[in-house]
């Protein structure tokens, strides 16, 4: 099991000297990559971001067809992995993320399907939610764990408001093992997405901090010792797409 005080403690982005620094420049970053976020998502990743989350909902199916469930897509972004979820499902989807101009995007979207994507969204952080405690079935995040100021403190509040027997879902981003198709993914990730991203986005540092953050980010094995450590049991994980992206579930027992 990877040593749990070598792992990365949050996200550092360039000259954040504490977890009040990080959080606000990640919050400041997302807000302005907002209007071509999704746009970018769907180009830099050729499409793939819809079959991960495809697969993620797949694997909540169970969860999501359960009348009465309740379940919460923390760091949601625009919604795409909250309207994944909420496709023919039963339970009751909420979305959170404290970026205004991401949830903005969101709404929008929610309203432009016209109800057939029933999903609420508030604003609001992942270290510090305003819900009770033991009070939902399913927490989901996807892309957007790695940009927490504090990985464990997220964990434990994900803990906190899930019931016994709950799920927390993380898909997120990995480092591909070392060899021809790893390097090549590297090579992609930290010399091609950030000139791309910056010059479609307007914002190099977003788009130059984005790949950094996956590269320093837990390999699977340690984000699974991690939520072990928290007390989730039992803990899973899959990979994907040449071991660049992980789904890990775990359990609150």
């Amino acid at each position: 099991m990877p040593e749990i005080s070598a792992l990365p403690k949050g996200t550092l982005p360039e000259g954040a000297q504490n977890e009040r620094d990080a959080s606000r420049t990640v919050r400041e970053m997302f807000t302005r990559i907002a209007p071509r976020y999704d746009l970018l998502n769907h180009l830099l990743s050729a499409q793939m971001d819809r079959v991960w989350r495809a697969k993620a909902a797949r694997e909540l199916r169970p969860i999501l067809e359960r009348p009465g469930a309740m379940v919460l897509d923390l760091c949601c972004g625009t919604g795409d992995l909250a309207f994944s979820l909420a496709r023919d499902a039963k339970a009751r989807i909420i979305g959170a993320d404290f970026s205004h101009s991401m949830l903005v995007r969101a709404r929008q979207k929610a309203v432009a399907s016209d109800g057939s994507a029933a999903v609420s969204f508030f604003e609001g952080d992942a270290l510090g939610l305003p819900i009770a405690g033991g009070s939902l079935d399913l927490v989901t995040t996807a892309f957007g764990f790695r940009n927490l100021a504090n990985y464990e403190a997220g964990l434990r509040e994900i803990f906190r408001v899930l019931k016994s027997g709950g799920s927390v879902a993380i898909l997120e981003f990995a480092e591909p093992a070392p060899g021809i198709l790893g390097d090549a993914y590297r090579f992609y990730t930290r010399k091609l997405l950030p000139k791309i991203g910056g010059w479609i986005s307007g914002d190099k540092e977003a788009y130059a901090y984005l790949p950094k953050s996956v590269s320093r980010f837990f390999r699977p094995d340690e984000l699974s010792a991690l939520m072990v450590r928290v007390g989730y049991e039992p803990v899973r994980y899959q990979v994907m797409t040449l071991g660049s992206v992980a789904l890990h579930i775990g359990f609150r027992p």
